[in-house]
């Protein structure tokens, strides 16, 4: 059941943060998930040291909001969690604010997570805005991303003799890829929650094209600038293909104009309206979301990337897959019948 709050934002009650997953990211939260045990160990050792000393700085060279500083960040963070339900956190992540003027934020922390905007950030936003990033930063507390990236990251790091092994080199780099492009789908995940928190797609769109051209968006054309989004993601010839996998290979988050077009993407489809209209899966039905259903959803989110997309490295794995499958197919039949 949803109900309605005084601004005219639906409260999405109950809520799993697997409505606004990106399925590709859905699909490694769901399969971790399920180690149970792995995620209360890792915060454990972390959060002893690591997580203390990080808050300790923090708390010692940033300002944190509250009633009486950033007001606005602190009323907008309690309306966020209202509008997300925010489940499972015993306390509301606590927001800060520290000079810095280049626009960026992130989230921090996994025993008890805490939210960082950099004062760039602040002075280059609206309140709605920034609701959509609030939005953003608390639906990567919700999702656990935290939690999980960091089990990789130490799972990668007591792989790193692997390194000095030629071979091994390559399957660490491979790992390296793979961790970035979850990172990179997270951030997806995270846009979406944004929206879901701001219900109002105007504004998301706002925000990045405000960070894509620094704020400049009297000198912007939303049209002119999704198309520019969709010419990147079209970019058609096997040259340009490369270079955009070998551009992101290291990076863990899309581009701007890139994550807005995708908003969209997800906007144009439907699912974001249906989130709205109450129609998402909810928090007590996590424990069965099963591990093959959330990786053929991420397959199956590949693959329609895939034909949709003019991508030339794209439509070669695509139709590779297919000549692949058909050849398997040829060879059961050719090897059933030498048997018979």
């Amino acid at each position: 059941m949803t109900t309605t709050p005084a601004r005219g934002r639906t409260v999405l009650r109950d809520i799993s943060s697997r409505a606004w997953e990106h399925p590709a990211d859905r699909g490694a939260l769901v399969a971790l998930r399920k180690l149970k045990g792995f995620d209360s160990v890792l915060k454990a050792v972390s959060g002893l040291f690591n997580e203390r000393a990080v808050r300790l700085v923090f708390l010692g060279s940033a300002v944190r909001a509250d009633e009486r500083q950033f007001p606005v960040l602190h009323r907008l963070l309690g309306e966020v969690a209202q509008t997300l339900d925010a489940p499972d956190l015993p306390t509301l992540p606590e927001l800060y604010v520290v000079a810095n003027p280049v626009p960026n934020a992130h989230t921090l922390g996994m025993n008890e997570p805490f939210i960082v905007l950099t004062s760039g950030l602040v002075d280059l936003l609206d309140e709605d805005e920034l609701r959509f990033v609030v939005g953003h930063e608390l639906g990567h507390a919700i999702s656990g991303h935290a939690v999980y990236q960091t089990l990789l990251q130490r799972l990668i790091q007591l792989s790193g003799l692997l390194s000095t092994i030629p071979i091994g080199g390559l399957g660490v780099r491979a790992i390296m890829a793979a961790l970035h492009e979850w990172s990179r789908k997270a951030e997806l995940s995270a846009d979406r929650a944004g929206l879901l928190a701001t219900q109002d797609p105007a504004t998301a769109f706002r925000v990045h094209m405000k960070l894509a051209s620094g704020g400049h968006l009297d000198d912007l054309d939303t049209a002119s600038f999704f198309a520019q989004g969709q010419e990147y993601l079209a970019a058609g010839d096997l040259r340009d293909s490369v270079l955009k996998l070998l551009l992101i290979e290291n990076q863990t988050h899309p581009f701007a104009v890139v994550r807005a077009a995708e908003l969209r993407r997800w906007v144009d489809s439907g699912e974001y309206t249906a989130v709205v209209a109450g129609g998402y899966p909810r928090r007590g039905d996590d424990d069965g979301a099963t591990v093959s259903d959330a990786a053929r959803e991420a397959a199956r989110s590949y693959s329609e990337t895939f034909q949709q997309s003019q991508d030339a490295v794209g439509r070669l794995v695509h139709d590779m897959a297919g000549f692949l499958g058909t050849a398997k197919v040829w060879l059961d039949e050719t090897f059933r019948r030498t048997r018979e």
